[in-house]
């Protein structure tokens, strides 16, 4: 059986996260954010390490989705 955790984020920022994934595949915030880690530990397991490049486009992803300012 999988165990889980917690992870806060504001309010502000779910609400936002909630209006992005409107008429997507997934089903919650933390739907969302379980995709959007798994890709970021599944890209750093491929190659060992990001580059500044990967580093840079994932930060604007999170950007575009909120998650960072």
């Amino acid at each position: 059986m999988t165990e889980y955790t917690t992870v806060s984020i504001p309010k502000e920022l779910a609400d936002r996260v909630d209006e992005t994934i409107e008429g997507t595949s997934f089903q919650s915030t933390s739907d969302l954010v379980r995709f959007l880690l798994r890709s970021i530990v599944i890209q750093h397991q491929q190659t060992d390490q990001l580059t500044e490049a990967e580093f840079e486009e994932i930060t604007e992803q999170l950007k575009g989705l909120g998650y960072l300012e």
